[in-house]
């Protein structure tokens, strides 16, 4: 993971250059825990750009900002390009590569395809600036799920920002803005504006995928996501959180232990024992099938406890970095937080995760009240296109905090059109051929024999429920001893915008209002009511829905098997 800074659209008549360099150093030594490696910076009298690096791939050559030493073309990235040895393969003309960085190959791209050409031809996680100073123009785009995060902004001099978080901005910038997943903006095209590139057929309003489940097809287009993702010249991990989704991520990059993933083979790793992480409470439900699972893979298995204290004590930090009042996010992020800090002083830089099953399968517990194919894969688009507002940012900003990097094989482009074209009807968990109902069957089957059958069937528990049921319980108390009805009844008036409607909501609005105290920056943050993580679409399928107001997966009734029991414990 790396942060990028830069300054765009500047009148060199109206600007102290020497000034505003001054004032991008600055601005990026606010995002320098993302790329904590190393720092470089290119400035002209129209653009500036900084780059804060965390090296990954090319440890020793890949610094930036990149630039195209025939066409003057400079480049600024966060993130990872999987398919750049074919995409430098398939290049028609000489270009003067001076990395083997996996990201230069944009610099090129760039001169021979137009925009939505290229980055339709990408496998990656990204978001970045390319400055082109001989056409005066730039472009600036970030990958189709939303993986990276990435924010605009506009300073009283109509300057515009770009940048990797929202908190290099907020004291510069008048206007603040996410950019869009899946779009790009090419500068001085105004009357174009944002222009999306990423249009798959299966998120198209209205249509209804009839694919025919396979389940060796889905398999192998799974092992192909995690085998180009382990693409990585550092030590790397794998968390396993005791569920499905992670366990799978886990088993099939330790088939490659062996060898770092390479064209046309492996050659000897730089890492050869893998290493699997997983925390919370002891006593957590998910630490035991996560050691289960470790050990059935035969990874070296660190299992990281937290305390309900050292969560509370992280929480400010928690929204500073994770730049949201949202509260699933913040119950989920700050266990994670927490495990990251010691995945990074163990030597691990990188880390491959679940995120993204629960969207593309139907795996959250409200799935269960999806009325018929059709809207659950409705609704299976709609929390793709929003994933971007919540568990990419966990898992982005959780781990960049402590300059890790995520990254997630399930929202792999490719995979996404193998698992995004099923027959939405074998995603129902009322389908499932099975004893009782399950979410993810499809899933679940075409893993079958590759992780123990205890856990592979395990039903699904939310993250911030598996690190343990005290820590949600630690949270609403600890609210309701900082927060009074006083309080509480006239948020309305200190919070008109996004009122909170419980004391958790209001303690976190607190806190992000303390960090982010500009009203453009409560704009970026997501807000509607949700049960176990619905959409609010999905508030339909179950009269009982609008009678909660938690957004835990023990909230659907009747169905999750444990977290009633467990909880009176």
């Amino acid at each position: 993971m790396c942060g990028i800074l830069t300054i765009l659209d500047i009148d060199p008549s109206r600007s102290n250059p020497a000034e505003l360099r001054r004032q991008a150093l600055a601005m990026a030594r606010k995002i320098r825990h993302r790329g904590p490696d190393w720092s470089g910076i290119y400035s002209d009298d129209w653009a500036i750009l900084v780059h804060e690096r965390l090296s990954i791939v090319d440890v020793e050559h890949g610094a930036q900002p990149l630039v195209d030493t025939l066409q003057g073309t400079v480049l600024a990235v966060n993130g990872e390009i999987y398919n750049h040895r074919e995409l430098r393969h398939g290049l028609g003309e000489a270009h003067d590569f001076q990395t083997l960085s996996d990201c230069e190959v944009i610099l090129y791209l760039y001169d021979e395809l137009a925009p939505k050409d290229f980055l339709n031809r990408m496998n990656g996680i990204f978001a970045f600036v390319l400055y082109d100073p001989k056409r005066e123009t730039y472009l600036i785009a970030r990958d189709p799920i939303g993986v990276i995060p990435l924010y605009l902004g506009w300073d009283r001099e109509d300057r515009l920002y770009v940048a990797s978080e929202m908190k290099a901005l907020v004291s510069h910038c008048e206007r603040i803005r996410e950019f869009p997943p899946g779009h790009f903006f090419l500068g001085h095209e105004a009357d174009k504006g944002f222009q999306r590139y990423y249009e798959p057929d299966w998120a198209e309003p209205g249509y209804v995928p009839d694919t025919p489940y396979d389940p060796t097809a889905l398999r192998a287009a799974l092992e192909s996501a995690v085998r180009r993702q382990l693409m990585c010249d550092v030590p790397y991990g794998v968390l396993i959180s005791g569920g499905v989704d992670s366990s799978l991520v886990a088993a099939i990059a330790a088939q490659y232990r062996d060898g770092r993933v390479e064209e046309g083979g492996t050659t000897p790793a730089w890492w050869p024992r893998i290493h699997s992480f997983a925390v919370g409470l002891k006593g957590a439900p998910d630490l035991a099938p996560a050691r289960l699972v470790a050990d059935h893979i035969g990874a070296i298995h660190h299992e990281l406890h937290f305390t309900v204290q050292e969560g509370l004590d992280a929480l400010s930090d928690v929204i500073h970095h994770l730049e949201t009042f949202d509260i699933t996010t913040i119950r989920a992020s700050t266990p994670m937080y927490l495990m990251m800090r010691k995945i990074r002083a163990m030597g691990i830089k990188m880390v491959l995760s679940g995120e993204g099953a629960d969207e593309i399968f139907g795996g959250y517990l409200y799935f269960h009240k999806a009325p018929d194919g059709p809207e659950l894969h409705a609704e299976t688009v709609r929390k793709l296109q929003k994933l971007h507002l919540y568990d990419c940012a966990r898992a982005n900003k959780s781990s960049a905090a402590w300059g890790v990097e995520a990254r997630v094989p399930f929202l792999d482009r490719d995979f996404l059109d193998v698992a995004m074209r099923l027959d939405p009807a074998v995603k129902l968990p009322r389908n499932a051929p099975r004893p009782r109902p399950i979410e993810k069957y499809p899933l679940r089957k075409a893993f079958e024999g590759l992780i123990p059958e205890e856990v592979l069937w395990r039903q699904k528990e939310q993250f911030s429920d598996g690190v343990g049921y005290a820590w949600i319980d630690a949270l609403k108390a600890t609210a309701e001893r900082e927060i009074s009805d006083v309080m509480l009844r006239g948020a309305a008036e200190r919070f008109p915008v996004k009122t909170p409607e419980t004391k958790e909501a209001y303690f976190y609005r607190q806190m992000f209002e303390h960090h982010f105290p500009s009203a453009t920056a409560v704009n970026c943050v997501p807000f509607e009511r949700s049960v176990a993580c619905s959409t609010e679409t999905a508030l339909r399928w179950d009269a009982s829905f609008a009678k909660m107001a938690d957004p835990s997966g023990r909230a659907v009734t009747g169905i999750h098997d444990q977290g009633y029991r467990d909880e009176v414990r």
